[in-house]
């Protein structure tokens, strides 16, 4: 594993387009620095690198799905009593993009 500088941490913001302070880059630099510890705190487990790294937290080969049931079904006219504007069966928005 590689030594995370304050080189590097500039150097990752530049490209990232995110300007770090003298402050920002030292507490990002202390935060790596206790992820390596706990890496490192890890890996002195023992028996680590007989386990099998996990996809995910949950090992769940088939995902069950809800059935789509309609409960309660108002009408169109009924919902549309919630809108401040619309037009037909159609609920008006502003415009947000040019």
């Amino acid at each position: 594993m590689h030594n995370i500088t304050k080189e590097l941490i500039d150097d990752y913001a530049k490209k990232l387009l995110i300007g770090l302070t003298k402050e920002e880059n030292d507490l990002v630099l202390r935060e790596f620095d206790i992820i390596t510890e706990q890496m490192e705190l890890i890996t002195k487990i023992p028996g680590i690198e007989k386990i099998e790294p996990m996809t995910h937290a949950l090992d769940r080969e088939i995902t069950e799905l809800s059935l789509d049931e309609v409960d309660d079904e108002i009408s169109i006219e009924e919902a549309l009593q919630n809108c401040d504007c619309y037009e037909d069966r159609e609920v008006k928005v502003p415009k947000v993009v040019g």
